[in-house]
């Protein structure tokens, strides 16, 4: 008779277990701050098998502790599977065969670079041969001949070629570190004499001379086959070289460092050794940058002539230069460069039999060049063109050209975005995924590479997505499936197996976040739209008290996305997914809560991601200053009330909004903030505020630090020591300007082993523990 009692007792009590895992869980901060622990990882470098019948990911299962890292995992491509965790050892013996790399001319062939070594894959069943086997040195880059038989590769700073078929190497390059030996000077003079006397006096030294000129004449004829060597200049790297179809010609991307520059160094307090060390750390704006140049090599010859892809320059690039690659004839070469001051992007086309740069494209901003697919574009199969994505119109968009420049199309218009755009190894189609459907949706399309008005028969683009929220789409070999890594607004990406078409059934093949956490009602936040004082509509998330069952305290809470281009008011899952969990602690507190799209966020064309040009914390803390009074006048909250906060780029205006806009706000949290622009990088800050020897203006009405006195409201600062983006150095010389000034309510909470991005939960749990005792504190009506 115990033994059923006994096995009644057992299923009762895992039925128990079961329900207290299900069950709703309280909303604290350190459960929130478990991060991944409890959302789980999405699933990342999502690769299809060769013959399309599994579907190869990075991953971790629910609940894996936040420390550990992605695993690798695959899945049939079947509805209902479930996902497969593979050994090592497995894992290692398929990766070539799923990694991606060029195919050959026939789509036959694939070829990798894995570990430093070359593997060709026979495709559709995926066998793989692997071509060399060098642990002292590293192959790189490889790609195929226009025939399909050879295969080259980079091997340190050359180009080689392996022949697949009948086998052999051949270097086609010879890059040589520099400078170049010097040539023997002439001798004159009284030394010329002598030696003209030991000849005459001495047959020994005859001889000698004889048998120098015959090794000579032996050499030359020895290596007349041979490439000439091309040497660097002194301490200048090679960057990029990318040999042509037909291996007649490379393109030479080379990099001098700058000289005489100063770089940060930032003090790592808790180390293993128990003495401070230093960490290497980046220059700031301003400083003398690396130069570039770009070189064709002749292979027959090995003669280098260098380039000029920016007309009226000297030639050598800040950083700013992408090789976009061959023809499939070999013939011709594209080439992005960017002008030192960001203001105009040129695409050039690079001829290899004259070396001639031939002007394509030219986008010119006032402000800086950029958009979401910045330097998207390449050659179109055969003699059909070339193709780019420009915010010529205002908004990012597809292109194409004739090979030289003429016959431009626009492919897509609208007050919508491309975000990214690649052709199908047919080369017949774009994937491409764009905000058409909405400024907060991703969707992904095929669009046929013929235009429908030249072809009748064409297919005008096809939408691959419907549901709403964010897709990132990857097809099948063939083409008629998709896997889908999707999101919604309260839901994390997971991974999705659908046929290549629109309102197909699909599958869910992953879940990632634990059963508790889904189990709470996460909400998908209303978007309102904030009227700015410039009469621009604002998009903002709202979380209100309403949606979670509280009663309002009469306060509220901005949120201030970091990186200034960056987009987090949309229907998808949000990169601030803590924050996300956060603000429904907040709401549940009582407080309104918006999360702001403000000037200078990606998705929304070219004018509003330039809007803070030569002046950060000028129209984006408007846009902050503008939610203040929309949370007045629709709910009737006292600024006073309404609290700031964000990390690093809103950390910046969360400083610039206390110091500068104290009326509009009654408290703050600054997280890892840029307090002085001219301490930041160069490219980011350079491109929107120029330099700041050129332009002290603009980092001056920019830079919170020359605006510290006018801090009248509590503020909490919080900053990783071991910083290496923004370094702790900023807040430092912040916080000795309150003390000057003799602030008092501030303070400052500091995080000794945290870099930029926190890692540790325990160090997210006292950062946001501090900011919610800082707005429940001072902000709600007693």
């Amino acid at each position: 008779m115990r033994a059923p009692i006994v096995i009644a007792y057992c299923l009762a009590a895992a039925a128990t277990t079961a329900a207290a895992q299900t069950t709703r869980p309280a909303l604290t901060v350190p459960w929130i701050m478990r991060g991944p622990e409890n959302t789980g990882r999405e699933p990342s470098n999502v690769r299809w098998s060769p013959d399309g019948q599994w579907i190869h990911f990075r991953w971790l299962p629910p609940g894996t502790e936040w420390k550990a890292t992605l695993k690798p995992y695959r899945v049939r491509a079947v509805a209902g599977s479930v996902p497969e965790a593979l050994p090592r050892p497995v894992a290692d013996s398929l990766e070539a065969s799923v990694a991606d790399g060029p195919l050959s001319p026939d789509r036959r062939h694939r070829v990798v670079s894995l570990r430093g070594d070359v593997y060709l894959v026979d495709l559709p069943l995926g066998r793989v041969r692997r071509l060399t086997v060098t642990p002292s040195v590293s192959e790189t880059n490889p790609s195929f001949d226009r025939e399909g038989r050879r295969v080259f590769f980079r091997r340190e700073n050359n180009i080689f070629a392996l022949d697949i078929v009948q086998g052999g190497e051949e270097q086609l390059t010879d890059i040589r570190n520099g400078p170049a030996p010097e040539e023997p000077k002439p001798v004159v003079g009284e030394r010329a004499f002598l030696e003209r006397e030991q000849q005459a006096l001495i047959l020994a030294m005859r001889d000698r001379k004889w048998r120098d000129s015959v090794d000579k004449a032996e050499r030359e004829a020895r290596d007349a086959g041979r490439p000439k060597p091309f040497f660097l200049a002194r301490d200048e790297q090679v960057r990029d070289l990318e040999p042509s179809p037909n291996g007649q010609s490379v393109l030479v991307h080379l990099s001098t460092g700058a000289t005489g520059v100063r770089a940060e160094r930032v003090p790592n307090y808790v180390t293993l050794t128990g003495f401070v060390e230093e960490l290497p750390a980046r220059t700031k704006v301003g400083d003398a940058q690396a130069k570039e140049r770009l070189g064709l090599l002749t292979v027959a010859s090995g003669a280098v002539t260098f380039l000029r892809p920016v007309p009226a320059d000297s030639g050598d690039i800040y950083g700013n230069l992408a090789i976009a690659g061959w023809n499939d004839a070999g013939s011709s070469a594209l080439v992005f460069a960017w002008t030192r001051d960001y203001t105009a992007r040129h695409l050039v086309r690079v001829d290899a039999d004259s070396a001639r740069v031939r002007p394509i494209d030219v986008l010119r901003d006032s402000a800086w060049v950029g958009g979401p697919c910045d330097g998207c574009g390449g050659w179109l199969s055969g003699d059909a063109g070339l193709w780019l994505v420009s915010e010529a119109d205002g908004y990012s968009h597809l292109y194409t050209l004739s090979a030289d420049g003429t016959n431009r199309r626009q492919r897509t218009r609208g007050k919508w975005e491309v975000l990214s755009a690649e052709l199908t190894p047919d080369r017949t189609q774009w994937l491409v995924h764009t905000n058409e459907v909405s400024p907060y949706e991703r969707h992904a399309y095929l669009m046929p590479v013929t235009e429908p008005s030249s072809r009748p028969s064409a297919q005008p683009p096809t939408r691959l997505t419907t549901e709403i929220g964010g897709h990132t789409v990857i097809l099948s070999p063939d083409g008629t499936r998709l896997a889908d890594v999707f999101s919604t607004d309260n839901r994390p990406p997971e991974l999705f197996l659908q046929p290549a078409r629109a309102g197909a059934n699909r599958s869910q093949l992953t879940t990632s976040p634990t059963a508790q956490w889904l189990g709470y009602p996460w909400l998908r936040p209303e978007i309102v739209n904030v009227p700015a004082s410039d009469g621009v509509q604002v998009p903002a998330r709202i979380y209100r008290p309403a949606d979670v069952g509280a009663r309002p305290n009469g306060a509220a809470v901005i949120f201030v996305h970091g990186a200034g281009y960056l987009h987090n008011v949309h229907h998808y899952w949000s990169s601030y997914f803590r924050e996300y969990q956060f603000h429904h602690l907040l709401a549940s507190r009582g407080f309104v809560v918006l999360d702001v799209d403000y000037r200078g966020s990606a998705g929304y064309g070219r004018d509003w991601r330039t809007a803070i040009y030569r002046h950060m914390g000028g129209r984006d803390l408007q846009d902050q200053v503008d939610a203040s009074r929309y949370l007045q006048r629709s709910f009737g909250i006292e600024p006073d009330r309404v609290g700031i906060y964000g990390g690093s780029y809103g950390g910046f205006i969360t400083l610039m909004a206390l110091f500068t806009e104290a009326k509009s706000f009654g408290a703050g949290a600054a997280l890892r903030s840029v307090t002085d622009w001219a301490h930041y990088n160069h490219p980011y800050t350079a491109e929107i505020l120029n330099e700041p020897q050129d332009d002290s203006t603009a980092y001056r009405r920019s830079s919170p630090i020359y605006f510290a006195e006018g801090l009248e409201d509590p503020l909490v600062m919080l900053h990783g020591m071991v910083d290496v983006n923004v370094h702790f150095q900023d807040i430092v010389r912040l916080v000795q300007r309150l003390i000057e000034l003799g602030k008092t309510d501030w303070d400052l909470a500091v995080y000794p082993v945290e870099d930029h991005g926190f890692v540790r939960p325990d160090s997210w749990t006292d950062e946001y523990r501090r900011i919610l005792e800082l707005f429940t504190r001072r902000l709600p009506k007693q």
